[in-house]
């Protein structure tokens, strides 16, 4: 089985797709082809899909019972330990923003002062 998902490709690599695999929509190719034609298909998509991105999926042999392969994306897959996974590329203003503690209160923290001064709890005079 394989599954092919292209965007902001030319129509004429969609035209060619749709010769070996069924277009279910758009941009998203679903099909069965021998090892083969498969390895061929995907040389002819990176000819052909020039600014735009690709994704192929197939079955295969291995533990996850799959493989990928892309083209053109910034998340890259990475082998662990027999594995593939895809990894995320990390960026400073994320990495800055996760490591910043927010100022101010939580608004459960706020919702509970609230009900504390609705009931009189906060203004307690001594006896």
């Amino acid at each position: 089985m394989v599954v092919l998902i292209v965007t902001a490709c030319p129509a004429g690599l969609r035209g060619h797709l749709t010769r070996w695999l069924l277009e279910i929509s758009p941009g998203v190719f679903v099909g069965v082809l021998s090892r083969r034609v498969r390895d061929l298909l995907w040389e002819r998509v990176e000819e052909l899909v020039k600014d735009g991105r690709a994704i192929m999926v197939s079955s295969a042999r291995n533990e996850q019972r799959l493989d990928f392969r892309v083209h053109r994306y910034d998340w890259e897959p990475v082998d662990v330990d027999g594995v593939r996974v895809v990894r995320r590329p990390h960026t400073g203003e994320a990495l800055a923003s996760a490591a910043k503690p927010r100022a101010g209160r939580s608004k459960a923290s706020r919702y509970r002062a609230a009900r504390r001064t609705r009931r009189g709890e906060n203004s307690r005079e001594s006896d």
